[in-house]
């Protein structure tokens, strides 16, 4: 009983190990390595929970060892990946010299500053029981560690243009630390029960990332997180008209 009790409680440290090595990949730039590591990680925060249900033993210390280690992984470790292309965007630099380089390279930690608060947020907001509020950040991870990969392996000067413009990567940052704590529902992919007609809108979200990795590969991973927020926004609107029309009947 007493594994049965801790066994989850060690997984998440494992997430948290995970997210450790990650970060020293990350400062020899071994981006692959890390985004790998960071998929493990997020991986094992899945079954943190699942063992916890699973064995009926979720406590208020898993829930604030999850967060804790979710900040590491899906919060500390795509803000130093963001400093680090940002700092390697060397066209056109916003501040002559290098240290102020360095300085507005930091704004990239404003991933992590919007994952840390998120993560306290989700803990205390009962709104988020079978769905989110915002994206989550294992998902915002993925897209951030996404973006030196497809640097690396892809061959299209215009990306290579895009993601090396310090003011775009700025933007991407913004974005991402608003779109973690913006007030936009956006649908569970927990499929509870086997009908088609029930879980219809995560059949077509599973489907169309499948499709999206497949041909795209690394440039997949953004674009499945796009549509993902998309998709949500266009339920979200259908299921508020359909409400409206209901009351009108």
């Amino acid at each position: 009983m007493q594994i049965k009790k801790h066994l989850p409680n060690l997984i998440t440290l494992l997430n948290l190990f995970c997210g450790c090595i990650a970060i020293v990949l990350v400062t020899k730039d071994q981006f692959d390595m890390a985004f790998y590591f960071v998929c493990l990680g997020i991986f094992l925060d899945f079954f943190d929970g699942f063992f916890a249900r699973l064995f009926q033993v979720s406590s208020p210390l898993g829930l604030q060892l999850d967060s804790l280690a979710d900040m590491v992984t899906s919060g500390v470790v795509p803000g130093l990946v963001m400093f680090c292309m940002m700092l390697k965007s060397y066209n056109n630099p916003p501040l002559e010299g290098v240290d102020q380089h360095i300085l507005f390279s930091t704004l990239g930690f404003l991933i992590t500053l919007g994952s840390c608060y998120r993560l306290a947020n989700f803990n205390i907001d009962t709104r988020q029981t079978d769905s989110f509020i915002g994206l989550p950040t294992p998902a915002n991870a993925l897209f951030i560690m996404s973006l030196p990969l497809i640097l690396k392996h892809s061959d299209s000067l215009v990306l290579l243009e895009i993601l090396t413009n310090q003011w775009v990567l700025l933007a991407i940052t913004f974005f991402s630390a608003y779109i973690l704590n913006a007030e936009i529902p956006l649908f569970s992919l927990k499929i509870k029960e086997f009908s088609f007609k029930k879980n219809a809108l995560q059949i077509v979200f599973l489907s169309l990332s499948l499709m999206l990795l497949a041909f795209f590969q690394f440039l997949g991973i953004p674009l499945v997180i796009m549509a993902y927020v998309l998709l949500s926004v266009v339920n979200n609107k259908f299921l508020k008209k359909q409400v409206i029309l209901h009351g009108e009947k």
